[in-house]
């Protein structure tokens, strides 16, 4: 089997179950063209002198997957870059047991699956890889929709007409006009009795006097 179909093979083996030995985050990211963009690798258990390869594999794992070494670290000669990889746009740093992986002014075609790995006897350690996609305008978080309320129904009597002039009048005058009716009554009684008695008495002294 040909060293690089093998290492694909590997690499995708360890994209499906990965290794608690080698702990990679994020485990997928997006960046926008021209930023920089920072892959962390920890070695758990690894020893710290052990190299840290970086590789890529720009397509979904299948049979004609590109797949790329990038660079790895050493503890005497620092980073050491693969072939045609450029040394201007990437860096391995080392911060104890932890390789980072910077990668500045990242392009579209910088899209792929990152994987960092160990070397062992006989076998290879990869871990479980960061799924990196460059895009040239960064995708909106959509909002919210807000949920309309409906509005309440307000129920509306008709207005009362109020009717202009005086409303209580009728029942006020009503029962003075039966008074004055009464008192006028009254009077005119008292009037034709002290007429009547004066006129008997006038009959009285005419029939005294005679």
């Amino acid at each position: 089997m040909q060293p690089r179909l093998w290492l694909l093979v590997a690499a995708q083996l360890a994209a499906l179950r990965g290794s608690s030995v080698l702990l990679q985050t994020p485990a997928s990211t997006t960046a926008q063209t021209n930023q920089t963009v920072m892959l962390s690798c920890e070695a758990k258990t690894s020893p710290t002198n052990s190299r840290i390869y970086w590789l890529r594999q720009r397509l979904a794992p299948s049979a004609n997957s590109h797949f790329e070494f990038l660079a790895f670290w050493d503890l005497t000669r620092g980073t050491v870059y693969g072939e045609e990889v450029g040394q201007e746009r990437l860096t391995v740093l080392r911060d104890s047991s932890r390789y980072t992986l910077s990668l500045q002014s990242v392009k579209p075609s910088d899209s792929g699956v990152y994987f960092c790995m160990t070397v062992g006897n006989p076998d290879l350690t990869f871990g479980k890889g960061t799924q990196l996609s460059v895009v040239d305008v960064l995708p909106t978080t959509p909002q919210p929709t807000k949920k309309t309320t409906p509005k309440k129904k307000v129920l509306r009597f008709p207005n009362l007409v109020t009717r202009k002039g005086p409303s209580c009048a009728p029942l006020i005058v009503g029962p003075l006009v039966a008074v004055v009716l009464v008192l006028l009554v009254f009077l005119g009684v008292a009037i034709h009795l002290h007429c009547l008695q004066r006129r008997a008495r006038l009959r009285l002294l005419k029939q005294f006097y005679k």
